[in-house]
């Protein structure tokens, strides 16, 4: 009898094992056999790993075609993992319209462990794409899955991008939204984003400040808060600008007062 004839047990067990001990033509035989018999209960599991030892073996039609039987089958566990095949060897190919079709019938598989990384790769496609609303959209679902990978992930990329369209505080809420899920990956670099969305959001209401009609030193105090607040953005010249503003006000106490602000000298450091 041939190691792969098992006389006892599960066949797909036996497969299973000659797949991972390289006996990849014996293992294809049994898994072929398994995923052709419609009754076989292996079936859908078969058929993945079937495409996985063909893909082993270099025959990557052979493995998208099983990959898409094992799809066909409806499996939520065995369709979801073959979907996921299917869709890294499209982006692998450069096909991205073949790689979103396999990763939104993840999606529709609707198994929750494979959810969270077919949303973030179809926020990559549509990224590379130029595709900013889909992006932005596939962020959030990833986000509201809740797992903690991918959620981080997701709220990170997604942050950065509305805090480049000058939306802090959707930013903020997004972030909000990630820090609460349990456990989250990188929290540290969640609560920086978090910072910075907030030092934009008092940007703007520094701004809205010392642009209005208020008293002289309230206005001069908004000047000086956005133009020490922007170097810590990066954004230098935008600072130089506020100072230029408020020392060129029309409202000569204003000016005056922010003349002050910007020549006071800072307080003496303590004793040691």
């Amino acid at each position: 009898m041939a190691a792969h004839e098992v006389e006892s047990g599960r066949r797909i067990d036996e497969a299973r094992r000659l797949a991972e001990s390289g006996e990849l033509e014996a293992a294809t035989e049994i898994f072929a056999a398994l995923a052709a018999d419609e009754g076989e209960t292996d079936r859908a599991q078969a058929a993945v790993g079937l495409a996985l030892v063909l893909e082993r073996r270099g025959d990557l039609a052979g493995s998208r075609a099983a990959a898409r039987a094992a799809l066909a089958t409806g499996h939520p566990e065995y369709a979801a993992q073959a979907a996921c095949l299917l869709a890294r060897g499209f982006e692998q190919d450069g096909a991205a319209d073949q790689a979103r079709a396999a990763w939104q019938a993840v999606i529709g598989l609707g198994t929750p462990a494979y959810l969270p990384g077919a949303h973030l790769a179809l926020a990559r496609i549509a990224e590379a794409q130029g595709d900013e609303r889909e992006a932005e959209a596939s962020l959030r679902a990833a986000l509201a899955t809740g797992d903690p990978q991918a959620g981080s992930e997701a709220a990170q990329r997604l942050a950065e991008y509305l805090l480049a369209e000058g939306a802090p505080g959707e930013a903020a809420d997004v972030l909000i939204e990630a820090l609460e899920v349990p456990a989250v990956a990188d929290p540290g670099r969640l609560r920086v984003l978090l910072g910075m969305a907030h030092l934009d959001m008092a940007c703007g209401e520094f701004a809205l400040a010392a642009e209005g009609a208020g008293d002289a030193d309230g206005t001069a105090l908004a000047v000086e808060l956005l133009a020490r607040t922007l170097p810590l953005r990066g954004r230098d010249e935008d600072a130089e600008a506020v100072w230029a503003y408020g020392l060129g006000h029309p409202d000569a106490a204003v000016a005056g007062q922010v003349r002050l602000r910007l020549h006071r000298e800072d307080p003496p450091l303590p004793d040691a």
